[in-house]
């Protein structure tokens, strides 16, 4: 069975026989920047090219920005880590819902939820997130936004 991976940096996917590196329990990293380790999905997944990635850890605190998270929000990662996902986005889920709970609970993805998101000293914009669960010991999420036009 193939296992597909999306890597939260550099946005690159990849499908891999196996979920660990080599025989160690170890999760796997991206081969193409490094960065330490991928989120698995349930199946291919293919993001707008605009799309901003953001990393947070089982109590919403973001721990890594990926590709077009600067370009979206202007935020650095200096500013933002071990910080509340909804403190330094600001979003705004339609209906009040809120999927980055539901993931974090449920460990269920989360695909094509409207948000406004109003990032630290910037205008409020409308996006679509897709929320995946990390599905390892530690928790967390990978939060992709889209901006809409």
């Amino acid at each position: 069975m193939a296992h597909h991976f999306i890597c939260p940096s550099c946005g690159t996917r990849s499908t891999q026989a196996d979920r660990n590196a080599g025989f160690r329990s170890q999760a796997r990293g991206c081969s193409s920047c490094g960065f330490g380790f991928l989120f698995e999905l349930l199946d291919d997944y293919y993001p707008a090219p605009d799309a901003a990635f953001f990393v947070c850890d089982q109590e919403r605190r973001l721990i890594g920005l990926g590709r077009g998270s600067r370009e979206l929000t202007g935020l650095t990662e200096e500013r933002v880590m071990g910080r509340s996902v909804n403190e330094v986005l600001g979003l705004r889920f339609e209906a009040g819902d809120d999927p980055v709970g539901t993931v974090l609970e449920w460990g269920v993805r989360a695909l094509g939820k409207s948000v406004e998101v109003n990032a630290e000293g910037d205008l409020p914009a409308n996006a679509v997130a897709d929320l995946f669960p990390a599905y390892d010991d530690d928790g967390g999420l990978l939060l992709v936004l889209t901006p809409t036009k």
